[in-house]
């Protein structure tokens, strides 16, 4: 049986990665003998030579490039060991869902993700992406932990909700829509025009998205709506970052409607399940989401 020690491996990775014996000692604290002797009692337990020592600086021999990656792996996976035995001790999560409306994916939530990964190593993340008013539902059965949503103005007595900002919305269409070419929209201009709205699985529009157009067509995810709007299939609201982005890329072009003199502003909320407390993830989760939109 191979007996070799973590700390071997160790220092096995460091000096590969330095090409030095002494600078991988330096940075491990030891002196440069221990790493020596611990590399050489290494290629004894694996039978083979990991370095070339036949030059002024250690080299990897064709068996020691192969090994490394093995080590390194091993290495890794000692410190997940530990990081998920202290998230256990600590009674963190082990896993969490998170029900988002898709309008919602702006570019501060993926970065909040980020911190949040590196905080939280051992949390599993699962994101499901829904129409908002979906989303309590998902809360309610169990199906998600944590939601984001842009409010229906009510409050279920059965989930926590709580109000975390505002997306600023504006309306938008295709460069060579009928619309696109008129200096000012007046609501009678948008009668005659396909109007592309969200509605939820449950046939359910959201109460921000109501039709003012005589004819229109329902999606329940917003690529769907950009999709059809990129193809001048009518006019829609889009969040401004959405709209944005659809704009620069020469996608859409914002209406110039009479009746909002500024951004549209629908409010958003976070929802949770009650009787389950949170741990300490959600518990962090929580507490930056209120950072994610501005008031």
């Amino acid at each position: 049986m191979v007996m070799y020690s973590l700390d071997q491996l160790q220092m096995f990775v460091t000096a590969a990665r330095l090409g030095s014996f002494s600078a991988s000692a330096r940075q491990l604290g030891k002196v440069q003998s221990a790493v020596s002797q611990g590399i050489s009692n290494l290629e004894i337990d694996l039978n083979v030579a990991l370095f070339d020592r036949s030059t002024r600086k250690p080299t990897l021999t064709r068996e020691g490039k192969h090994l490394l990656s093995f080590a390194e792996a091993i290495l890794q996976q000692n410190k997940e060991l530990g990081s998920a035995a202290r998230a256990l001790s600590e009674q963190e999560e082990s896993e969490i869902c998170i029900a988002v409306d898709d309008h919602l994916l702006v570019d501060a939530f993926f970065s909040l993700m980020t911190a949040f990964s590196q905080r939280f190593p051992s949390t599993s993340v699962t994101t499901i992406t829904a129409a908002s008013v979906d989303i309590p539902d998902l809360i309610r059965h169990g199906r998600a932990t944590l939601g984001l949503m842009i409010s229906d103005l009510t409050i279920p007595r059965d989930v926590d909700i709580r109000y975390i900002g505002n997306l600023r919305c504006i309306p938008v269409a295709a460069p060579d829509h009928p619309l696109a070419r008129l200096d000012t929209v007046t609501p009678s201009d948008l009668i005659p025009h396909r109007q592309i709205l969200i509605k939820g699985g449950k046939g359910i529009a959201t109460v921000h998205q109501q039709p003012l157009s005589a004819r229109f067509w329902y999606a329940d995810d917003h690529r769907t709506v950009r999709g059809f709007i990129a193809r001048g299939l009518g006019w829609t609201y889009l969040p401004e970052h959405s709209a944005d982005d659809m704009i620069q890329a020469g996608q859409a072009v914002a209406l110039a409607v009479t009746f909002d003199q500024k951004a549209w502003t629908v409010p958003v909320e976070c929802l949770q399940g009650k009787g389950h407390p949170p741990g300490p993830a959600l518990k962090w989760l929580n507490q930056a989401l209120n950072t994610l939109l501005p008031g």
